[in-house]
């Protein structure tokens, strides 16, 4: 869900004149239409209008669609008389629409990236699979009818990507070769129960899914034998598209060589606190040894679930004793064991119900357990990743008073724009502002070993945000990228490599940090403007509930001005 830019000619014209009611009409129309066209988000958000329906990349839907997003365009620009809330939303939507026709026009992903082709089928079952929003029958009919459009979506692939860069070719390979195991075993597994001995409702799914492992095998070969040595594309979208898709995405124009200064500027600031804290912990070891030395302190297999739960209550009540945050109630998410056929590639997880959704309304905080055919030593080393002083920082992000927290507040959300609109520079930077806040506020009394884990989460945002700007604006290659998180973020080179390529696809990763220090310039305005009436608490309270819309945009609601975010 994408973002949005409004000319200050015409916000003087909106703000002449009072309520629109075509204006409601015109969010309506375009919300439905965000719908249809992303079935397996809407699935997400609660919206069960569109469960039957996979994404539809054919040349003709692209080309219906950058219509339909013109025509849209060209409407909006011509409205008047919108009241405040409603010139919020409006900068939202034309920003969203001018970023999905960068991406489809100019980026134009789905001409060189096979893996969201690969990626979305899963990821659209999957979504039918985990939440109990309707009986597992009901939801299985929905899964057949996807899994039926598997094969269309592999067409599509083959149709449109010609060129790509080899490193989005080696990654939907392995993604495909994954997918093939999903369908054949997870899916085969969840659908068996799923069916409650329907004999009809058996062969039906047997041979949708049949028919979609036989697609994404034909994917895995047409990748290997004929996308991979034809794949000789470049994966930098340039300065200019970059500064684009910060402006329409994020809300943010400042220059690019600024922003990299920004970037560069935190890199090394949080780099020599990283080394400073690893030393006052044990001198004798490099800080890699001192930060890999924490995870000794890590629950049992019998304890892990337990100890997430006891986790959870200490940060709340630190939350409520130090007045943190105004919670707006006493919500909690259910911690449980990641599902099954979820655990691939995930050990900590927020899964929080869309802000539509009325009937599976739980939110469930994921961990995932060791596997019970593991041997000892295999155990011990996933049961080290969720050592205390990461688990209390990975709690912090995903729950309190991290996503999950949000997610608490969306029933305040004032519009239907900023109830399904996400901004990722507003979302992952407040929780990535909510690791460093919370310490900086004393959670655990300034323990050493829980600051090196939030300076480890810190340094790996930060190695994303530099990175992520010269790939693809400064010639960098993914294995010079992957030397800056290992040297300055102290990764392993595997995942160093991951990160790096990562950056390849996912050019404007660097949201975490961006949005952490565009919330810490707006909480030093905000106190300043409230003087000796300001209150930690209720700024965050104020942020949280306007929803995860452009930072740019509270700092109007809040300060009532677009000064400096940076």
């Amino acid at each position: 869900m994408r973002r949005v830019w409004l000319s200050v000619p015409l916000v003087a014209v909106l703000t002449a004149c009072g309520p629109s009611t075509r204006f409601n009409e015109f969010e309506e129309e375009y919300w439905s239409k965000w719908l249809r066209a992303n079935p397996s988000v809407a699935t997400g958000v609660g919206v069960h209008d569109y469960d039957a329906l996979l994404e539809d990349f054919s040349q003709a839907a692209v080309a219906r669609r950058e219509d339909e997003l013109k025509k849209m365009l060209a409407t909006l620009q011509n409205m008047n008389g919108l009241s405040s809330d409603q010139l919020i939303d409006g900068e939202i939507l034309r920003s969203a629409i001018r970023a999905e026709l960068l991406e489809l026009q100019t980026i134009q992903s789905w001409k060189s990236n096979p893996m969201m082709y690969i990626g979305t089928p899963g990821g659209a079952i999957d979504a039918l699979m985990k939440r109990n929003f309707a009986p597992k029958a009901k939801r299985l009919e929905f899964v057949v009818s996807r899994l039926q459009e598997v094969p269309k979506v592999i067409a599509a692939m083959k149709a449109n990507v010609a060129n790509p860069p080899k490193e989005f070719t080696d990654l939907a390979i392995r993604m495909a070769g994954g997918s093939i195991g999903f369908y054949k075993n997870t899916v085969a597994s969840w659908a068996k129960d799923a069916v409650g001995g329907d004999p009809r409702l058996t062969v039906w799914f047997d041979n949708a899914n049949e028919e979609a492992v036989k697609a994404m095998m034909d994917a895995v070969k047409w990748l290997k034998t004929d996308l991979l040595p034809r794949s000789k594309g470049a994966y930098a979208i340039n300065a200019a598209n970059f500064a684009k898709k910060l402006r329409y995405e994020e809300m943010v124009e400042v220059p690019l060589d600024r922003i990299l200064a920004i970037g560069e500027a935190n890199l090394e600031k949080d780099y020599k606190a990283f080394i400073e804290t690893a030393r006052r912990i044990d001198p004798t070891k490099t800080p890699a040894e001192v930060m890999a030395s924490i995870s000794n302190d890590h629950p049992t297999e019998a304890d892990l679930i337990p100890a997430t739960r006891r986790t959870l209550l200490s940060i709340r009540k630190f939350l409520v004793d130090k007045k943190i945050i105004d919670l707006p109630n006493d919500g909690y998410p259910l911690v449980e064991e990641t599902p099954p056929y979820a655990r691939s590639g995930t050990f900590a997880s927020m899964d929080s119900p869309g802000a539509y959704e009325t009937k599976a309304t739980e939110a469930f905080y994921y961990v995932t357990p060791p596997e019970k055919e593991w041997d000892a030593k295999h155990k011990e080393e996933h049961l080290r990743l969720y050592n205390k002083p990461v688990m209390d920082i990975i709690t912090i992000h995903e729950v309190f008073p991290g996503h999950f927290t949000q997610f608490l507040f969306a029933p305040q959300f004032p519009t239907k724009t900023r109830k399904l609109y996400s901004c990722s520079s507003n979302a992952e930077g407040w929780a990535h502002y909510a690791e460093q806040m919370m310490l900086e506020e004393g959670f655990r009394n300034g323990d050493p070993k829980i600051r090196l884990a939030q300076l480890s989460e810190a340094l790996l945002r930060d190695c994303r945000y530099v990175v992520g700007i010269k790939l693809h604006t400064q010639g960098m290659t993914v294995e010079q990228g992957a030397r800056v998180f290992i040297d300055k973020g102290f990764q392993e080179p595997a995942n160093a490599y991951e990160e790096s390529r990562r950056g390849a696809y996912n050019p404007t990763y660097l949201y975490y940090t961006l949005g952490k220090l565009q919330v810490y310039k707006l909480r030093e305005d905000y106190k300043k403007a409230k003087g000796a009436d300001f209150k930690l608490a209720r700024f965050h309270a104020d942020f949280v509930k306007q929803g995860a819309i452009p930072i740019k945009l509270i700092r109007r609601i809040l300060l009532g001005e677009d000064g400096q975010t940076l």
